[in-house]
């Protein structure tokens, strides 16, 4: 059985959720924080939980509609959780053969929980008249006895037309008894008790604070359990126990101790083993139990022993510490599969999980570790529903998962598969998850060439078809050339870039202060070698961009070409300081001086170019084509041959 559409009102900040569809696999709910992402998963919970939880009308109704809430008519049913199940095949195929393929008119059915009554109501959908059709077909009657029953189109018509019979067959007799024992007697009660009930998964919530504790107190915890106080925590810590095959109550006999400290490996192995499967981030570690004494002037329950300690032991340091000392992120990774296993174990095998920010305290690489967790371990056997803001919990193959939160200033927190319906704050972990994506997709080659700004990019792909017209070589199209937006980039591009084993180069212009970095780079094996390629080799000077590759007057041209609009007059070449080797600076300069209210932009000329090819291709001299070639010879030597 599947949950597939919910829709949760008047319950603390969601007075109304609006319906929203569930995945048959996972649902990742996400939103900022405070937006009503908990409330939400603590709403379904309620739905079929796999431990006590009830609603309290006065603490969780809305506040600001206590008023409404007063008004409502004493003992009616006020709704907080609608939601709609699906039957699977099994499952159909279980009700058809008792009541016959017609009986359903559709395999989902509706679910309402609420305050003022604890009970469910169901909402099934399916045809009396058919269903009595087909258990009358079952039935061997002589023909008298046939035709007293054949009108029947309800079971209460049913049954009492097979009670009117004088002399009923046997198997009328058994199918009249078998109504009777449906609850009053009513077929919809019965799909209710029989199928609906029964087949409903079960609900667990699971949050950072659900966390198993590092040390407990045996006979403290003995007590909690039989008084059913037991906290999800300790019932991940029992679950260890019940793998090893052990109860803590076998702890009092001391004699035992060894053999249940070696059951107690076996049992950390196993659920270590399952952890490492998933959690990459160290794999030096494994989790050992140890019986202690109490300490002196231990305060309860601490004082009573004998005390269970978890500790984590590092292989690499040859050191252990208790569990709780670990970092947050492991502590609710081995909690969690600890609690889960606990559940799967118990028999508790229809289960929809509730996450709550799951990756809270993970590292961006151990919440990939989660996700693959969730879909390869607990996907394929169970519905999962988590919340999150991390951008590194929003899979970005499966963005169709993805349901927006959005706290309203009017009506609470609504939820919508609709991206475009979310605010920027919420929307931010859909587009960062894009961006790191796109960062791993976008640069589709293996060779990546390294460029400041959009500008440069143009400039290369103009020089390579004007280089390539007049027989000089162009830039090999093995490179894929990525502006970064900026020289105070690169070192971070370069360093990203070179984790992924891609063939990275740089091309940088002579007085960009990040050079320095770049070469540290370089130095260190991150970049290819002879990978930062400066301007000024191709220049002749100390100091150039890559706009001094073009003759001067050609790219003044660009110049008064883009600011056409703002220049009274175009520039000159008098006006240009010839002394500064950058023609940038010396169009800056000259901006500044003429006080043009615009800054100059280094892509408007280049825009120029990129838009006039055709006519201002045939201008670029011989000089300038034969910078580019021996620009474009330099990088493309950092090429394996083909």
């Amino acid at each position: 059985m599947q949950l597939i559409q919910a829709r949760i009102t008047d319950y603390r900040s969601v007075e109304d959720s609006d319906i929203f569809d569930v995945e048959k696999d996972v649902t990742c709910l996400v939103g900022k924080n405070e937006s009503g992402k908990t409330t939400l998963l603590q709403a379904l919970f309620r739905l079929n939980p796999v431990e006590p939880a009830d609603f309290d009308e006065v603490v969780d109704f809305p506040a600001r509609k206590t008023r409404d809430r007063k008004q409502l008519p004493a003992g009616k049913k006020i709704p907080v959780v609608r939601a709609t199940f699906r039957f699977d095949d099994t499952e159909m195929k279980a009700i058809e053969a008792e009541f016959g393929p017609k009986a359903m008119t559709s395999p989902e059915f509706d679910v309402v929980i609420g305050y003022r009554d604890d009970t469910k109501t169901f909402t099934i959908p399916y045809d009396e008249a058919e269903v009595v059709k087909h258990l009358r077909s079952a039935l061997d009657l002589p023909a008298g006895a046939a035709k007293a029953i054949g009108g029947a189109k309800t079971i209460t018509d049913l049954l009492d037309a097979l009670s009117a019979l004088d002399e009923p067959p046997s198997d009328a007799t058994a199918l009249a008894e078998r109504i009777r024992g449906w609850r009053e007697c009513k077929l919809g009660l019965h799909l209710i008790d029989a199928y609906a009930k029964p087949f409903m998964p079960k609900f667990v919530y699971f949050a950072d604070y659900d966390t198993m504790p590092g040390k407990v107190a045996l006979n403290d915890l003995i007590a909690r359990r039989a008084a059913g106080q037991l906290t999800r925590g300790e019932r991940a810590l029992l679950s260890l126990l019940d793998m090893a095959g052990v109860s803590p109550e076998e702890f009092r006999d001391s004699d035992q101790h060894e053999r249940l400290l070696r059951e107690l490996e076996n049992s950390g192995n196993v659920i270590s083993d399952e952890v490492f499967d998933y959690w990459s981030q160290n794999t030096e570690l494994e989790v050992q139990l140890k019986v202690l004494t109490p300490e002196t002037g231990a305060h309860p329950p601490f004082h009573d022993g004998p005390i269970l300690q978890v500790r984590v032991f590092n292989r690499r340091h040859r050191a252990s510490v208790p569990f709780d000392d670990r970092s947050r992120g492991f502590v609710w990774f081995f909690s969690f599969l600890a609690y889960f296993n606990e559940l799967e174990a118990a028999g508790t095998t229809n289960l929809i999980l509730l996450l709550d920010e799951p990756g809270l305290s993970l590292h961006g690489r151990a919440q990939e570790d989660l996700l693959r967790l969730i879909d390869e371990r607990l996907a394929p056997k169970h519905q999962v529903l988590y919340t999150t803001h991390s951008p590194f919990m929003v899979d970005p193959d499966n963005l169709q998962r993805v349901r927006t939160v959005v706290d309203m200033e009017r009506g609470g927190a609504k939820v919508s598969s609709e991206i475009f319906k979310a605010d920027e704050d919420t929307a931010f972990p859909l587009l960062a998850a894009m961006g790191i994506e796109m960062t791993q997709t976008l640069f589709v080659g293996e060779h990546i060439l390294l460029l400041e700004g959009p500008s440069d990019l143009i400039y290369l792909d103009v020089l390579t078809d004007v280089a390539e017209a007049n027989g000089s070589t162009g830039l090999d199209p093995r490179w894929v050339k990525t502006p970064i937006g900026g020289s105070g980039k690169l070192s971070t591009f370069v360093t990203l870039l070179g984790a992924n084993k891609l063939n990275v180069a740089v091309l940088i212009d002579s007085s960009t202060k990040d050079v320095g970095a770049v070469q540290r780079l370089r130095d260190n094996d991150q970049l290819a070698k002879n990978g930062l390629v400066e301007i000024s080799e191709f220049t002749g000077t100390g100091d150039a961009d890559v706009e001094d590759l073009f003759d001067r007057d050609f790219y003044l041209g660009l110049v008064n070409r883009a600011y056409d609009s703002q220049l009274t007059t175009p520039i000159t070449i008098a006006e240009l300081n010839a002394k500064d080797p950058r023609v940038i600076r010396q169009i800056e300069a000259v901006f500044k001086k003429r006080k043009i209210a615009a800054r100059f932009n280094h892509y408007k000329p280049a825009a120029v170019l990129l838009r006039e090819q055709a006519e201002l291709g045939p201008d670029v001299d011989s000089a300038t084509i034969a910078r580019a070639d021996q620009l474009f010879t330099r990088l493309n030597s950092l090429l394996p041959r083909r």
